[in-house]
């Protein structure tokens, strides 16, 4: 039978090593994904720098962010989560936080099941010695098995849409999530001044997502210049600054409120995964305005501050930790539908399935010289 090769880190700070395992056995509830295109997220730069907060299973794969087709597939393995009919050549993606359904969370708070107290993690919680070892989307195939993890959520994406776009789809739901949170809090309406901290993949997805979701006028603080801010402003960003010219929280804030005018902005979200924007980004806020933090998904370490800032200024101030598979079809749709609208490709820099090019795709994402870097293992499949 044909061998599959995945790719492994021993740990932070490891380079790539890809190794081959046999074609499955696919059980009646399971199938196997042949992957078209998978991101390298910011969480999986942070836990190759070594600061997810939690222990991993060394060694594992990397990659969630993934678009992928059904090759194969058991007797029983018909519909997604979401009762969308399966089958052999549907194109799909899987989330890769997977409430499990039946816990305390789950059951009781089910627009807050991402904190499910048993949920199974793809790219991240199951180790590669784990038969039959795809677990993982810096890989050619990904194996899933509803007998064998039941928390697993499959969803069926349209079959005209590119798997390369498909692989956008979880890190925007996490966004269009961190939006809504603003909206039931009463902090986001349509019209509002928004500003985005952080022009990586999560801050100009946030841009798409603001504009697509009402927002009046959007502003991204980050950098570096290229090829991010410029992205920014092409995907809708009416105005960026950039903290390399402006190094001091003071300056950015002054440019800021410059630039929105009156108090300050509506609503801010912080995108960019450093703490120090907690402090900077809630003076950029006019009086009751919102903050929403999205981007500290590891652990980057704790700053001094002040939290009379937050109740002398009346805030709101929200966490938004990834999204529920509920969640989903409103980023898939968006991308669907906007397809033609965003440059939605120039995010995504493409690389080869390769030892070379998995480190190369990483190093470049770490030193932000891509937007999206994007591990291609099939070519013919990533459009």
């Amino acid at each position: 039978m044909q061998q599959i090769r995945v790719c492994t880190h021993a740990g932070p700070g490891s380079e790539p090593v890809i190794r081959t395992v046999p074609w499955p056995k696919v059980g009646k509830k399971a199938a196997l994904i042949k992957v078209g295109a998978c991101g390298v997220c910011g969480t999986d730069l942070h836990i190759l720098k070594g600061h997810w907060p939690k222990p991993l299973p060394w060694p594992f794969t990397l990659g969630h962010e993934l678009g992928g087709i059904i090759v194969e597939c058991g007797a029983e393995f018909t519909e997604d989560f979401m009762s969308k009919p399966l089958t052999v050549g549907s194109k799909v993606m899987i989330p890769p936080l997977m409430p499990c359904g039946h816990c305390y969370y789950c059951i009781h708070y089910p627009q807050t099941a991402n904190k499910c107290l048993t949920p199974v993690y793809y790219g991240r919680y199951l180790g590669f010695d784990k038969a039959p070892h795809m677990w993982g989307g810096w890989a050619e195939y990904v194996y899933v098995d509803l007998d064998m993890l039941p928390g697993t959520k499959i969803y069926k994406l349209p079959d005209d849409m590119s798997l390369r776009l498909g692989a956008l789809s979880e890190p925007l739901t996490s966004c269009i999530r961190a939006f809504n949170r603003a909206s039931r809090a009463g902090g986001f309406s349509w019209g509002d001044t928004v500003v985005i901290q952080g022009s990586g993949p999560i801050g100009i997805l946030a841009v798409a997502a603001a504009k697509e979701m009402g927002a009046g006028r959007v502003i991204s603080v980050g950098a570096p210049e290229q090829p991010r801010l410029k992205l920014a402003r092409e995907f809708g960003a009416e105005a960026t600054v950039n903290i390399e010219e402006l190094k001091s929280p003071q300056e950015r804030i002054a440019r800021v409120r410059e630039i929105v005018g009156g108090f300050g902005a509506d609503l801010v979200m912080d995108c960019s995964g450093h703490p120090t924007a907690g402090p900077e980004g809630i003076e950029m806020l006019r009086d009751g305005g919102t903050y929403v933090e999205m981007g500290q998904f590891t652990d980057a370490g704790s700053i001094d501050t002040s939290w009379h800032r937050i109740c002398t200024k009346d805030l709101n101030v929200l966490g938004s930790w990834g999204f529920t598979g509920n969640d989903l079809p409103l980023g898939v749709d968006m991308l669907y539908r906007t397809a033609n609208k965003y440059p939605w490709a120039k995010m995504q820099t493409i690389y080869p399935f390769t030892e070379e090019g998995v480190a190369q795709a990483v190093k470049d994402a770490m030193a932000m010289k891509t937007v999206k870097s994007t591990i291609v293992p099939w070519p013919e499949l990533v459009d």
